[in-house]
Parts: structure tokens; C-alpha cells; sequence
């Protein structure tokens, strides 16, 4: 099984960015944290962060067919971006939507999720352990 994790704007901030919301630790511990989870199920996964709407879509895009599955964070464009969703749709791929943070007890703007409705499943909340979750949900969904 190969796996792309996709991040969105922001998280390469990670330990600078509201460390009390998000935490201390820094993006290259989250790409870590993701590799080694990844390992240990001898799944192959390619780390990608842009703070850029089109970047990501065009790395969705670059999915098909290279890959099994897609973990997105989608970060702030989860709530604006139609871009990514249709993407999402256009490659078919399942695909499972983190967030670090719980986005449905935040802001009332933080609980639209545009994302959502091209993903098989949702894991907010959870810190780094929600893209754990994310790869073991594109396993039994490829079981």
C-alpha cells in the first residue's frame, strides 16, 4: 500500500503556531510521528505540505493513479476550498480528512467542512495521532 499525506497552510508553523491549540512540537516531528506509523504497517507514504490552494490540488491530481489512499489535512481550506473537494471527487481515491484540533468545537466558521464530503472518514481532535488513525482507516477500507 503506497499513502500520500497532504497538509495544508500553516502546518509547516507547527511548535510557533499557537503552541497551546497546537502544541509544541514542530512539523518535522509531525512528518516523523507519520513515517513511523506508516512503517510499522510496511506502508509506503510520501509527505506533502504547500500553503498554496493550487499546490494542493495539483498534488491531489498527481495522486491518481501513484497512490492508494490520501490522508488531508486541508487545514484553512478546509472550510473555502470547493478546489480541493472536487479534486478529491476527480481522483477517487479514498481519502481521510485530519485536523490536529477538534474543528467542530471551534469557531462556528471552523465547523464547515467543504472537504468532508469526498472523505470516508474524519479524525479532528486527536493531535498527531489522528493521521495514525487516518492510515489505519485507509487499511480496513482496503481490506
Amino acid at each position: 500500500m503506497k499513502l500520500l499525506v497532504i497538509n495544508g497552510p500553516n502546518l509547516n508553523m507547527l511548535g510557533v503556531r499557537e503552541p497551546a491549540l497546537y502544541g509544541k512540537q514542530d512539523y518535522t516531528a509531525l512528518c516523523l510521528y507519520i513515517r513511523a506509523a506508516c512503517e510499522k504497517r510496511n506502508i509506503e507514504v510520501d509527505i506533502f505540505q504547500s500553503n498554496h490552494e493550487g499546490a494542493l490540488v495539483d498534488e491531489i491530481q498527481r495522486a491518481y493513479g501513484r497512490y492508494d489512499g490520501i490522508v488531508i489535512n486541508p487545514a484553512a481550506y478546509t472550510h473555502t476550498s470547493i478546489a480541493i473537494l472536487d479534486a478529491l471527487k476527480a481522483v477517487g481515491l479514498p481519502a481521510v480528512e485530519v485536523h490536529l484540533t477538534d474543528i467542530d468545537t471551534r469557531e462556528a466558521f471552523r465547523r464547515v467542512s467543504y472537504v468532508r464530503d469526498a472523505c470516508i472518514a474524519v479524525f479532528a481532535g486527536h493531535g498527531f495521532e489522528g493521521y495514525e488513525m487516518a492510515v489505519a482507516q485507509l487499511i480496513s477500507a482496503q481490506a
